[in-house]
């Protein structure tokens, strides 16, 4: 069965790679994945046509050909990424809002996904229009999660990060780390409702799709269960870098905020704890991992709110 062996794992991945918590076995993954992409391929009788690149910091993307020749997209998990969540997901969702799932192995981290147009994202639009089709996009994947589903909570997810920050903060950061988890703890006590989230939804989330279910779709979810407010405050400070930039940002990131509340009928209140929150924790984690421009741009970030 054709394959694209020798392969040559695309950079951005490598890179992630080594900031794994387990690198031993991170590297493991790599070192055999030209195997398992081997396997995988034979086992749903794929032909490879090339890897998606720069692709993804989780996985390897692979486009492919069905046995009847169909156009697919073959997924592949490095470890600490659930595939088996990506696909639950997925499969109770069943393309509306998100990518069709059309089959998974995940023992293997293997999903094989139907085809988009994975170089096209809601980036590619002006802000208006791709924050116009982000809200969208995410209004459909909000629904009840399947009875007796194995996601993990918004609480328990974030009572795991609260604890590393506060392993990890030091002085300088500390007080914003304390009224971050401040609102954690105030949002978590009081749960606005339970719906399955994204979990890490923002517009390079969204591709442009020509299956005639909706011209966007959700890709790699992350997925949660929780309030809608958790799962926007990431699209807040989307195009961050541009934001900076901008005249009057902490003006302008307000006003976003307030628009996608409202054209969602989130709460305001609830949606800026979840951004500052969120916007502190990816800040310190990556001053953590010796990330320092971001984490700083980060926390600035959350400082205007």
């Amino acid at each position: 069965m054709p394959s694209v062996l020798p392969l040559d794992p695309p950079q951005r991945l490598v890179r992630a790679l080594d900031g794994h918590p387990e690198p031993a076995v991170a590297a493991r993954w790599l070192e055999a994945l030209p195997a398992l992409l081997e396997r995988t391929l034979e086992h749903w009788g794929l032909t490879a046509e090339r890897v998606v690149s720069p692709g993804g910091r989780g996985s390897l993307v692979v486009l492919v050909r069905q046995p009847d020749g169909t156009a697919a997209a073959l997924k592949l998990h490095a470890p600490a990424s659930s595939a088996a969540q990506e696909a639950a997901a997925l499969a109770h969702w069943n393309g509306w809002g998100a990518v069709r799932l059309l089959d998974a192995r995940p023992a293997d981290g293997a999903l094989l996904l139907e085809r988009l147009h994975g170089e096209v994202s809601l980036r590619s639009l002006a802000e208006a229009k791709a924050m116009l089709e982000a809200a969208s996009a995410v209004r459909r994947l909000w629904i009840p999660p399947p009875e007796g589903h194995g996601f993990e909570s918004v609480e328990k997810h974030t009572a795991a990060e609260a604890d590393a920050m506060r392993a990890w903060a030091d002085a300088d950061v500390r007080p914003l780390v304390d009224e971050a988890l401040s609102l954690r703890a105030a949002l978590v006590a009081a749960p606005a409702e339970s719906v399955l989230l994204h979990g890490d939804f923002r517009q390079g989330a969204v591709l442009a799709a020509d299956t005639g279910r909706s011209p966007w779709l959700a890709v790699g979810p992350e997925p949660l269960v929780g309030e809608r407010a958790y799962d926007l405050a990431r699209l807040v400070r989307d195009r961050l870098h541009d934001l900076m930039a901008s005249a009057g940002a902490p003006a302008v990131t307000r006003r976003r905020m307030s628009k996608l509340a409202d054209s969602l009928e989130v709460d305001r209140e609830r949606l800026r704890d979840w951004t500052k929150y969120r916007a502190v924790e990816s800040g310190v984690r990556h001053l953590v991992r010796g990330g320092r421009k971001d984490g700083e741009t980060l926390l600035e970030f959350a400082g205007w709110l």
